[in-house]
C-alpha cells in the first residue's frame, strides 16, 4: 500500500543558476571538507593530514540564499568560513580521479557558518560536530556558475570581507586536496548523486560575526556572496 505523508514535506532547496533564469539546482546533500587549507589548519591549532581528507555534513535545509539572516540560536561565538562550492550534476561511486570532473555541474561562492563554541565543546569531549556545524542558515550560497563557463580550477583568488575589511584571502590552488581528489575519495564512501554540494574548505582568517556584521565573499569568475547578520 502506498503511503502518504501525514504533514507537508518541504521541497528540496533550489539554487539559482547564472544565465538560466527560471531554473534551479535542486540540492540533495551537503558535504564539507575539513582543514583543506594548511594556513587555516594551523590557525586552529591543527596539522594537515595528507593521508586522506575528512568530512562533516550539513542538512540540505541548512542551505540559505538570503542576503540577511538572524544571528544563529544557541551560540555566542558564530564564525564565518568562506568556501569554494562544487555542485555535482551526475551520480556514481568509486569514481577515479581522471573521471571526477565529468560529474561537476558548476561552482559557487559559499560561507560555512560555524557555532565555534559548540564545536570546540564537542571537540574537547571527542563528540560529533553536528551542533556546531549543522543548523538553520549555516550553509550560505550564491548563484551557481556552470563549470564550462568557469573553466579550469587554478590560481583564482578566494576572499572574504568582514565589514569592508579583508579577513580571508587565498588561491584555490592552495587547497590541500584538489576537487578531483575530493570527489574520488568521497565516492568510495557514498553513492554520490546529482544535487550533491561539496563545500571544499576555508582559508585562514576565520573569525566571529555579530549582529550588524556584513560579509562579502568573492571568487574570481563566480557570483559574489553577500549577507548581513541581524
Amino acid at each position: 500500500m502506498a503511503l502518504t505523508p501525514v504533514f507537508p514535506v518541504s521541497p528540496p532547496p533550489l539554487v539559482p543558476i547564472t544565465g538560466q533564469p527560471g531554473q534551479g539546482f535542486a540540492v540533495h546533500r551537503i558535504f564539507c571538507v575539513g582543514r583543506n587549507y594548511a594556513a587555516h589548519a594551523a590557525e586552529m591549532g591543527n596539522e594537515v593530514d595528507r593521508e586522506a581528507p575528512f568530512y562533516f555534513t550539513k542538512s540540505a535545509h541548512a542551505l540559505c540564499l538570503d542576503d540577511s539572516i538572524r544571528y544563529p540560536l544557541g551560540t555566542t561565538d558564530c564564525h564565518y568560513e568562506m568556501e569554494f562550492v562544487v555542485a555535482l550534476g551526475a551520480g556514481a561511486h568509486n569514481v577515479p580521479e581522471a573521471a571526477a570532473m565529468d560529474m561537476v555541474f558548476g561552482y559557487a561562492c559559499g560561507i560555512d557558518l560555524t557555532r565555534r563554541d559548540l564545536q570546540a565543546a564537542a571537540k574537547d569531549k571527542r563528540r560529533p560536530w553536528d551542533l556546531g556545524k549543522d543548523f538553520e542558515n549555516s550553509a550560505l550560497i550564491a548563484p551557481l556558475t556552470r563549470a564550462a563557463d568557469f573553466g579550469q580550477i587554478g590560481p583564482q583568488s578566494i576572499t572574504l570581507e568582514h565589514d569592508g575589511d579583508v579577513a580571508q584571502s587565498a588561491l584555490l590552488s592552495d587547497m590541500v586536496w584538489s576537487v578531483p581528489e575530493i570527489i574520488s575519495h568521497l565516492s568510495r564512501y557514498y553513492h554520490l548523486r546529482a544535487g550533491d554540494l561539496i563545500y571544499t574548505g576555508t582559508p585562514a582568517g576565520v573569525g566571529p560575526v555579530q549582529s550588524g556584521s556584513h560579509l562579502c565573499g568573492q571568487i574570481d569568475g563566480l557570483s559574489p556572496i553577500r549577507v548581513g547578520i541581524t
